[in-house]
C-alpha cells in the first residue's frame, strides 16, 4: 500500500511541476518510477523516429496552428489568416494593423526596419489606421486608433473582425460615443478590408479617416504608380508653410524625391513593380475618397527604398449624425505585370 501511495505522489508532482524527494525507505518505489519513465521516453523516441524525426513533428504542429490568434516575441497578439489557395495575412490587435499579405510567394505589405513591435509606439508599417484624425490637429498626430488594442469579435481561418470602442484613454482626447469595426478577409485572389464607424450617441460628430498603407517594393527606381492622377489637384505638403495646392499633369507617378501629397478624388492607384514583375491594385470602392502618396526618400533608417505609402483616405471631415454609419471598403488585388 505504501508503494502505491508513494508512486501516486511522484506522478502527481511530476505533472504539476514540483519535485518530491523520496525517502530512504522508498528506493524500490523510485526504481519502479524511473523504469516506467524510461519506458515512456523510449516509446516516444521510437514514435518520433518512425515519423522522420523531431523536425517533422514540429512541422506538423506548426501547420496545425498556422491560422488563429498568436503572439509575437514582443508580446503583441496577432491573428494569422490563411486561405486554402495558399495566400496569408497577419493582423495585429494593436492598432488593428495588417502587417502582411502574401500571395504566390510575394509579400505586398511592408513594415519598416525601425518599427517597434512591442506596443511601445504605433507600428511603423502595414495598413495602419489614422482615426478620428488624419495628420496633425486637435488631438495627437493621426488620432488614437493605431495605438489601442482592438478586440476580436469573430474569427475564421481566413477572416477576422476587430472592434474598437471608447475607453478612458480615448475619452481624454475625444469624448464621443462611437464604435469602429474593421474586418480583414482573404479571398482567393485578393485581400478585402472594410471599416465601419458608428455614431452611438445623441449628437453628431466629425472625423477623418485613413489607412496609412505601406507597400513593399523591390526598389523605388523600379516602381510606377498609375491611376486617374492627370488633371487632379493635390496638396503638396512639402511646399511652403502648411502646403500648397497644385495640379498633377502626369498619368504615372514615379518617385525620385521625398513625397507627401494628398491627391483629391483619386481612388484607383495601381503599383507596378518591375523588380518583382507584380502589380497591386488598390481598389477603393466605398467611403475612401482620396489617395496620399508618402515617401521619406533618402531616409536609410526607415528603409525608404523598399516601401512606398499609397494611402486610402477620407481627407475632408465626415459629419456623422446620431445612429448613422460610415463605411470604407478597400481591397488589394495583385496581378502579374
Amino acid at each position: 500500500m505504501k508503494i502505491t501511495i508513494q508512486a501516486l505522489l511522484l506522478l502527481s508532482s511530476a505533472v504539476s511541476g514540483f519535485v518530491v524527494q523520496p525517502s530512504a525507505t522508498s528506493s524500490a518505489t523510485t526504481a519502479l518510477f524511473d523504469s516506467r519513465q524510461r519506458q515512456k521516453v523510449a516509446a516516444r523516441s521510437s514514435w518520433i523516429e518512425k515519423r522522420g524525426g523531431m523536425a517533422q513533428v514540429e512541422k506538423k504542429a506548426v501547420t496545425k496552428s498556422a491560422s488563429g490568434l498568436q503572439t509575437n516575441e514582443g508580446g503583441l497578439e496577432y491573428v494569422q489568416l490563411v486561405h486554402p489557395s495558399g495566400s496569408s495575412s497577419k493582423v495585429y490587435l494593436y492598432g488593428a494593423c495588417v502587417t502582411s499579405y502574401i500571395q504566390d510567394g510575394t509579400e505586398f505589405i511592408a513594415v519598416r526596419p525601425d518599427a517597434k513591435m512591442d506596443g511601445s509606439k504605433p507600428i511603423s508599417g502595414g495598413l495602419s489606421h489614422c482615426w478620428p484624425q488624419f495628420g496633425p490637429g486637435a488631438i495627437q498626430q493621426h488620432g488614437f486608433a493605431r495605438n489601442v488594442i482592438w478586440s476580436v469579435a469573430s474569427m475564421t481561418d481566413s477572416s477576422v473582425e476587430l472592434v474598437m470602442e471608447p475607453s478612458d484613454y480615448t475619452k481624454e482626447m475625444w469624448d464621443k460615443p462611437f464604435k469602429c469595426t474593421f474586418t480583414v478577409t482573404l479571398q482567393e485572389d485578393q485581400l478585402d478590408t472594410k471599416m465601419w464607424v458608428e455614431n452611438k450617441g445623441d449628437d453628431s460628430f466629425d472625423f477623418q479617416a485613413a489607412l496609412h498603407s505601406y507597400f513593399a517594393v523591390s526598389s523605388l527606381d523600379k516602381l510606377e504608380i498609375s491611376g486617374s492622377f492627370a488633371g487632379k489637384e493635390f496638396l503638396n505638403k512639402l511646399v511652403g508653410d502648411g502646403g500648397e495646392m497644385q495640379t498633377e499633369d502626369r498619368e504615372v507617378i514615379t518617385i525620385s524625391e521625398e513625397y507627401d501629397r494628398v491627391y483629391k478624388g483619386v481612388i484607383d492607384p495601381v503599383l507596378k513593380d518591375a523588380g518583382t514583375g507584380k502589380s497591386l491594385a488598390v481598389l477603393n470602392t466605398k467611403g475612401w475618397a482620396d489617395t496620399v502618396i508618402w515617401s521619406p526618400y533618402g531616409n536609410e533608417a526607415m528603409g525608404y527604398n523598399n516601401f512606398v505609402c499609397v494611402e486610402s483616405v477620407k481627407f475632408d471631415p465626415v459629419t456623422l449624425n446620431s445612429g448613422e454609419t460610415w463605411v470604407g471598403d478597400m481591397s488589394l488585388k495583385p496581378s502579374s505585370n
